[in-house]
């Protein structure tokens, strides 16, 4: 998996690309966090369209992004989740933790 971050509007887009496994991708992700935290910018959107393919450690990624955010008074939400991911929140209930939209715009115009 890959990632980049862009700044839009009043939040931070991260864009995942491929597969979404954890690992050092967590790592790398948490890195990124709190550097946008420290330099105060609190609001994430994770962009899932590029996303093929997640299991439990990718989603236990997005759980401690999700947690990192909103300790820090931020909040993290999710974009353009594919059918399959969608099954998969619904599936973990986790659909009712996050806040999910069906388009990347909704989902930063959220923030305002």
């Amino acid at each position: 998996m890959s990632f980049k971050a862009t700044e839009r509007w009043n939040c931070v887009v991260i864009e995942f690309n491929g597969n979404v496994m954890g690992g050092p991708d967590a790592v790398a992700l948490n890195e990124k966090l709190h550097e946008l935290i420290d330099g105060g910018k609190k609001n994430v959107v994770v962009d899932l369209s590029k996303v093929k393919f997640m299991n439990s450690s990718g989603l236990g990624m997005l759980i401690g992004a999700l947690t990192t955010m909103r300790n820090a008074g931020g909040d993290l939400r999710i974009a353009n989740a594919t059918d399959k991911i969608e099954s998969l929140l619904i599936i973990t209930k986790l659909i009712t933790v996050f806040q999910h939209f069906k388009s990347l715009d909704d989902a930063v115009k959220s923030f305002e």
